[in-house]
């Protein structure tokens, strides 16, 4: 567990991440992450929620025009 302060940016409150957290994430300075709730409370990620959606749906139609995109790809 990592335990993060709320620290005053401008008129607004940020918290910093430690740099271990980052390196799991994978993000620096100026990247874009997302804060979701979770059923246990909340979630960061640096990937877009609905992401993983949209990647259901290519699944499910590259599956279904799989012949179709071999012969595209020739």
């Amino acid at each position: 567990m990592v335990a993060l302060k709320l620290t005053q940016v401008g008129n607004s409150v940020g918290v910093v991440l430690p740099k271990e957290v980052r390196d799991k994430l994978r993000v620096e300075k100026g990247d874009v992450i997302y804060l979701t709730e979770a059923p246990d409370g909340f979630r960061i990620t640096p990937y877009a929620p609905d992401f993983e959606e949209q990647m259901k749906v290519a699944r499910a139609v590259m599956k279904k025009h799989r012949a179709a995109l071999r012969e595209l790809a020739k």
